[in-house]
């Protein structure tokens, strides 16, 4: 096991960070057929199929079926656990004995005021993790570098590089947060990465002679969407629905409170091609590209390429609008303006975890002139602006940017 300074770091990562925004991000058109990734698909039968199996029922399922991922049945426990654990601290927020509610008093990486909750939720999240014995290093938007997640090192100015794990986590413990005082859903966005088996770190080095190599392991976190293995999204609302891929389609499970498990709701979640709904902050859209406009102008007016009237659902948390997207149809977007060039959304541990699940059950995911899922992230917190939903509505975006 290797420690690395946050300095360390810092400097690694400042180090291949170049200028991000639209214009400069390499082109490329999303197919609409089936994308390749890096791993296997795993294969499924009948029972990850069948409504009403519980959540561990299914991953074991899963497992048996493909040895090659068994250990990710235990990560996902440790997911299903800090997901339970994080909608009960949602639903008693209100409460005037809950000191969950304002602020830490604190300010993230992002430049941002931290919720207690966004705080508490980054904690219940890495001891979830921690427990699973399966994971080395992981990023979350709380932290400002890719973080040890042993409790000693957690507060400390180090990160420690586990060399005998074999997954990497991203994750945004509590998406949304800025609207938990007023009881507007929330959820956590999680991708899981395979670490690098050629991490190696020589442990008889010292000081400045092992820096290289130590950065180079911490990169495990900066991977493109498509080497992702896995991703989920838990959404706390009216239910609690933990939402997931492994590469072969989208799944979606609803807490059963009675038994106190995630059960199987619906199976194969399919994204309608052509939709009707829309999902933007529309007060912005004087300040978004002239093609996005436009496209937005004919999708309001019913002159767009579906020739439908497209009506505005904008809940303002990306766990909430993309699960009701994913359900309804629609397209979500969070895009790049003139005030914010590369886009609000983090491409490592939000775009690219919810592009996976959004193009498993169909769907696309684009910037307007690149795939979500393609982009190499420089640093750990990088921006992206981000279209994503039914096929055949993003597709026009794709198309507009592609004509400019």
């Amino acid at each position: 096991m290797k420690i690395l300074s946050i300095a360390t770091f810092a400097l690694y990562a400042a180090s291949s960070v170049s200028a991000f925004t639209p214009a400069n991000i390499k082109t490329s058109t999303p197919s609409t057929t089936t994308q390749l990734y890096k791993t296997k698909a795993p294969v499924f039968d009948e029972v990850c199929d069948t409504t009403g199996v519980t959540l561990k029922r299914f991953m074991s399922e899963v497992a048996m079926l493909n040895p090659e991922i068994s250990e990710l049945t235990t990560l996902f426990g440790g997911i299903e656990t800090a997901c339970k654990a994080l909608t009960n601290l949602v639903k008693r927020s209100q409460l005037p004995s809950s000191e969950t509610l304002g602020y830490q008093g604190e300010v993230n990486v992002q430049g941002e005021d931290q919720k207690k909750l966004d705080v508490i939720s980054n904690d219940v999240l890495k001891r979830a993790l921690r427990f699973t014995g399966k994971l080395g290093v992981l990023a979350s938007e709380e932290e400002d570098t890719p973080v040890d997640i042993m409790p000693e090192n957690a507060k400390k100015s180090e990160i420690v590089i586990d060399e005998g794990e074999r997954y990497v986590a991203v994750f945004d413990p509590l998406d949304g947060s800025s609207n938990v005082d007023a009881g507007i859903p929330t959820g956590t966005i999680i991708g899981i990465y395979e670490h690098d088996e050629n991490c190696v770190v020589d442990e008889n080095c010292i000081g400045d002679e092992c820096t290289e190599q130590e950065a180079q392991c911490l990169a495990n976190t900066l991977q493109p969407g498509t080497n992702l293995v896995a991703a989920a999204y838990c959404l706390y609302s009216s239910s609690t629905f933990l939402v997931l891929t492994l590469g072969s389609g989208t799944y979606g499970f609803t807490l059963d409170e009675n038994i106190g498990e995630f059960v199987l709701s619906h199976p194969k979640i399919q994204i309608p091609e052509t939709s009707k709904i829309m999902s933007f902050n529309e007060a912005n859209t004087h300040l978004w590209d002239a093609p996005l406009q436009e496209v937005v102008t004919g999708w309001k007016t019913g002159t767009g390429k579906s020739g439908e009237t497209f009506s505005s659902r904008y809940i303002g948390s990306m766990v909430g609008d993309v699960h009701r997207t994913l359900l309804y149809g629609g397209v979500f977007g969070y895009p790049a303006d003139t005030k914010n060039t590369s886009g609000k959304l983090r491409l490592l541990y939000e775009g690219a975890p919810m592009s996976f699940i959004m193009e498993q059950a169909g769907g696309l995911s684009t910037t307007g002139t690149a795939r979500v899922m393609e982009i190499q992230p420089e640093i750990v917190h990088q921006r992206v602006p981000i279209v994503m939903g039914s096929k055949n509505d993003v597709q026009e975006v794709i198309d507009a940017y592609a004509a400019v």
